[in-house]
């Protein structure tokens, strides 16, 4: 199976105790050499085919992250990433993360590392849908789904180490 993605980041939160709550903490907004901080990963890395690029641009006041690519399930692949290495740890009362997001229909994925994600193929994920309209999109901690039988149910907020959007 192949499909082609098209979705675009313009800002990512990690949001306060409470899903309405308004402390927010800016984690990025693809400003100010965002390709310093960002790198793309396929899953050629583990024999797939899949082929992508992410690319940072800006349309009038807003930048943002691009992630187009072919992703395809052969040869037991089927993904394509952009993640980030969080400088410092999200504190203990963080309960989820904020995107603002527009994509071409398709479902995308945000996944977390934590400390006790040691393995390659461990992490959580949280599924999103994108429209060609710029919608915010917000994933509590406990809607991320453990990898494997191997980590705890649901993330713990000190304990995140990157951020991924996949698709």
């Amino acid at each position: 199976m192949r499909a082609k993605f098209v979705g675009l980041v313009s800002s990512l939160y990690i949001i306060g105790s409470t899903m309405a709550q308004a402390d927010e903490k800016l984690a990025e907004d693809f400003s100010k050499s965002p390709e310093t901080r960002w790198d793309y990963v396929a899953d050629t890395v583990m024999g797939g085919v899949s082929s992508g690029q992410v690319q940072f641009s800006s349309e009038g006041n807003v930048a943002f992250a691009r992630l187009t690519g072919t992703v395809s399930t052969e040869n037991n692949g089927g993904f394509i990433q952009f993640r980030r290495k969080l400088p410092d740890r999200p504190d203990e009362g963080v309960s989820g993360v904020r995107l603002l997001v527009r994509g071409n229909g398709e479902q995308y994925f945000v996944h977390l590392r934590t400390r006790g994600t040691v393995l390659p193929w461990q992490y959580y994920q949280a599924e999103f849908p994108t429209s060609e309209e710029w919608t915010k999109i917000s994933l509590p901690l406990s809607g991320f789904k453990a990898s494997g039988a191997m980590l705890r149910a649901i993330p713990v907020a000190d304990e995140i180490t990157t951020v991924g959007v996949v698709a």
